[in-house]
């Protein structure tokens, strides 16, 4: 029984070291992103799934509001979708020329600015890449594993978006 408290608050006390050592060297969970700006327009022609994930990504902030296209004269800043495309390039054949492997690619062009027009971010393009096996015999699994990587590629470039958008620091 008293071997088990020892142990117990031997335990205890290499958490709490652990912590103070965690605590001193700056080391801190990743918190909410903070924003220059109060609220944003998105200005995109076609609503896609990656547009969608960052409207939500920065609401889910709290600390930006994301207006309408009626509201556009009250937005702090301007982000406009300049190219936000998916693509698949084949990139291997096999000895008979059926096609064995595919790089799928998320594109997305932006640019962040006032409703004025004074630029914050200049236009920058971001690409994703991921290279995909392909067989015939199962084509439905690939289809499958096409979809997760395209959405894995568009989780990347909205948290990449989400820093860049943080990192602006004066309107």
């Amino acid at each position: 029984m008293a071997h088990t408290v020892a142990s117990a608050r031997r335990g205890l006390l290499v958490a709490a070291g652990a912590c103070l050592v965690l605590g001193g060297c700056g080391f801190q969970l990743r918190q909410a992103p903070s924003f220059a700006f109060k609220s944003l327009y998105i200005g995109t022609t076609v609503e896609s799934a990656l547009t969608r994930e960052l409207r939500r990504s920065i609401e889910y902030s709290g600390a930006v509001e994301v207006l309408d296209a009626a509201r556009l004269p009250t937005a702090q800043a301007v982000l406009d979708v300049l190219i936000d495309r998916r693509e698949k390039v084949v990139v291997g054949l096999n000895a008979t020329g059926q096609v064995r492997e595919f790089q799928l690619r998320t594109r997305f062009r932006f640019k962040l600015r006032t409703p004025q027009g004074k630029e914050l971010i200049p236009e920058t393009e971001m690409l994703q890449q991921r290279d995909i096996s392909f067989t015939e015999s199962a084509a439905l699994a690939k289809e499958a594993e096409e979809t997760l990587l395209y959405r894995d590629m568009q989780t990347d470039i909205v948290q990449q978006l989400m820093r860049r958008l943080a990192a602006v620091k004066t309107l």
